[in-house]
């Protein structure tokens, strides 16, 4: 969306008001993501939905140096009491609740109040970046995988979260071994209405599980493209979160919930795409890439440690990211490798349309959208300079003593690679990108001598 919307798309809204009315839908939640990864709403009645259309929702461009704890910084660009913008429903993802009822969702575009793009709209950071794949004639599909613990909501369990509180008074819900069918039978109607809630509102479920940790499970999704996969992302995670309300649970996305513990990934599947061909198959490249799909991964590759801030954005998100645990933090590549930070599924043989890679090392306080342009731009590059991947490494590197080199592993340190940047920054441009690096400098200023254990409850029902 280059332009806001204005009498046609509010005529096509007064046309949607009156179909969810005719449903009993009587609110319209409109949200976007902040640099906290925090999704924020403002929601409008049913009857207000063409007047959003039209003229759009005000919302202060404030929130975009929000800290998760919903303190502020600010940066050279944005910041204080000043200024309004624009929030513009997307009405192509008008979606009804089905974990809600009586309420539809929309993802919104963000405008200033004279109509030109918002700068430091993360959403049309990922349109830009999927566009200027485009003019290349390159398309990219992605899906987000989530990855989630549930706890009994009760009283006693909220207060056991305090800063010092002994995890195990939490209880977890759906007891069992890791992957075990154990918890899923135990869980089997919320399961259920999870799957449910997600197919009433046009989301491909790929499959659903029981992951490693207690309590915790994980939810993969059909690829689609950068925009919608990160729209997707946010659905997925709100629509878990009620359903959970609705079972008397609450659902954590934090990346820990129990320090010391394995936490929760929001990894993200990719595959590039020309003419209706994968360029991740069919090539004399690496595994069988095409040159094109090998340069673009080999570029993600190389910008992982600046990426890192992008894709692992909070001081909890480092206690996650630790060797042998699965989680993506030696800067490599591997066919099946879980160990590594990309790991590359090159699919079944016949299937030419399977092969696709996977980057690990994200969480869910990471901006989806961020994340999904961050990581084009970076793809792009690695096209622009022809680049090639190294030669994949197999097993466990903390293990084998590879020599290859360790991400970031700790947020000022992948901050340094952000700050020396120059690609992101030209990426992003200066509003997003300034707004972004305060909101991560003072999340690391707010926590940094927080023990651990802190840190983690400081997270745990934020996200």
């Amino acid at each position: 969306m280059d332009t806001p919307p204005h009498e046609a798309a509010a005529s096509a809204a007064r046309q949607e008001a009156a179909r969810l009315t005719a449903k009993d839908i009587h609110g319209v939640a409109l949200t976007w993501v902040d640099n906290a990864g925090i999704t924020r709403v403002k929601a409008v009645p049913t009857a207000r939905l063409a007047h959003a259309a039209q003229w759009g929702v005000g919302m202060s461009p404030v929130f975009d140096v929000y800290l998760s704890d919903d303190s502020a910084v600010t940066s050279a660009h944005i910041g204080g009491p000043d200024g309004d913008l624009r929030l513009f429903p997307d009405l192509d993802r008008l979606t009804v609740l089905a974990a809600q009822p009586g309420w539809a969702w929309a993802p919104a575009d963000r405008f200033e109040q004279d109509g030109a793009p918002y700068a430091a709209c993360q959403r049309g950071f990922a349109r830009r970046m999927a566009g200027r794949a485009a003019r290349s004639g390159l398309e990219l599909r992605m899906g987000y995988e989530t990855e989630w613990v549930v706890t009994h909501a009760t009283e006693a369990d909220r207060e056991a979260d305090g800063p010092e509180a002994d995890g195990r008074a939490r209880r977890y819900a759906g007891p069992g071994p890791a992957y075990g069918m154990t918890r899923i039978t135990g869980l089997s109607g919320y399961v259920r209405d999870v799957l449910q809630a997600l197919a009433a509102q046009g989301i491909d479920v790929l499959q659903i599980h029981p992951e490693y940790s207690p309590g915790q499970f994980e939810v993969s999704t059909a690829p689609s493209g950068p925009v919608a996969a990160a729209d997707d992302a946010v659905l997925v995670r709100e629509t878990i979160r009620a359903v959970s309300a609705h079972h008397g649970l609450h659902a954590t996305f934090a990346p820990v919930v129990e320090h010391g513990a394995v936490g929760n990934g929001a990894h993200l599947h990719l595959s590039l795409w020309k003419d209706g061909v994968n360029l991740c198959r069919g090539g004399d490249g690496p595994l069988g890439m095409t040159r094109t799909g090998e340069a673009f991964l080999a570029g993600v590759l190389r910008s992982l440690p600046e990426l890192l801030a992008v894709t692992s954005p909070h001081p909890a998100g480092y206690l996650r990211l630790a060797p042998s645990m699965w989680a993506g933090v030696f800067q490599c590549w591997g066919p099946e490798n879980r160990e590594a930070a990309l790991r590359f599924i090159p699919g079944p043989a016949k299937d030419l349309q399977g092969a696709n890679a996977e980057i690990k090392c994200i969480d869910a306080t990471a901006n989806p959208y961020l994340v999904a342009g961050a990581v084009i731009a970076a793809g792009l590059d690695g096209i622009d300079r022809q680049c090639t991947l190294p030669a994949p490494v197999s097993g466990d590197p903390a293990v084998t003593h590879a020599g290859v080199p360790r991400l970031p592993a700790s947020l000022p340190e992948a901050l340094g690679h952000f700050r020396g940047s120059a690609l992101l920054r030209e990426a992003l441009g200066d509003p997003l990108y300034e707004a972004f690096l305060a909101v991560r400098e003072g999340e690391h200023a707010r926590l940094q001598h927080h023990t651990p254990e802190a840190v983690v409850a400081d997270l745990r029902h934020r996200y």
